[in-house]
């Protein structure tokens, strides 16, 4: 079982599928972050590296991230990518994880992708108001990613936010469930994860839910 979150950038995306994990069991499910799965740019000039659009569909190493899903789906392991952001580049090292039986997948633009789209059994989009989302980014990449407020201010009115109406944006049409960041959200994290809890027993039906 692939469950979807999908958001854009800085709208607790991340946040909701701990607490997923938190409520199911770390023993039942993994997690799986688009994020890793940035194309390696280490044969480009760093100052290239940092003019490149992070927030397209084309940023992706979709072919890898779809042949990993597909393994662990068939209950194979994986090694999966671990991303420097600072340099832009893909590390050697990589995590290893073992196949369980839901896999969380969690990322901007998994919507927008129709390979990725496929595989997913349940689509969850977080929707969050654009200026609660710009505050956690920056926040986020100063503190995480060695970032300055001037280019994290300079990133998103050149890519973050085109390509999030672009792209983001629309993919919420392909949501079972939407979870918009004013509604409680306990109420949607113990939804799906009774549906978690069903399709694992075997029982479960993902019926198409709007929270609002």
């Amino acid at each position: 079982m692939i469950i979807g979150i999908c958001g854009g950038t800085g709208s607790g995306k991340t946040t909701l599928a701990r607490r997923i994990i938190e409520s199911v069991g770390r023993e039942k499910v993994i997690l799986v972050e688009q994020d890793s799965y940035y194309r390696n740019l280490a044969d480009m000039p760093l100052d290239a590296r940092h003019q490149a659009n992070f927030d397209h569909v084309d940023a992706f190493d979709n072919g890898m991230l779809v042949n990993h899903l597909k393994r662990l789906k068939q209950g194979q392991s994986i090694e999966m990518p671990v991303y420097d952001y600072k340099n832009h580049v893909r590390s050697e090292e990589t995590i290893h994880l073992e196949p369980k039986p839901v896999i969380i997948l969690e990322g901007i633009l998994i919507f927008a992708e129709p390979l990725i789209l496929d595989l997913l059994d349940v689509r969850v989009f977080v929707d969050t108001p654009d200026d609660i989302r710009f505050i956690r980014r920056l926040e986020r990449d100063i503190i995480e990613r060695g970032r300055t407020v001037d280019s994290v201010i300079a990133q998103y009115f050149a890519t973050v936010r085109p390509m999030h109406q672009e792209f983001v944006e629309p993919s919420k049409r392909h949501a079972d469930i939407i979870i918009p960041e004013r509604a409680n959200t306990d109420i949607g994290i113990e939804f799906i994860c009774s549906k978690i809890r069903e399709e694992i027993s075997g029982n479960g039906k993902v019926e198409k839910e709007i929270f609002v």
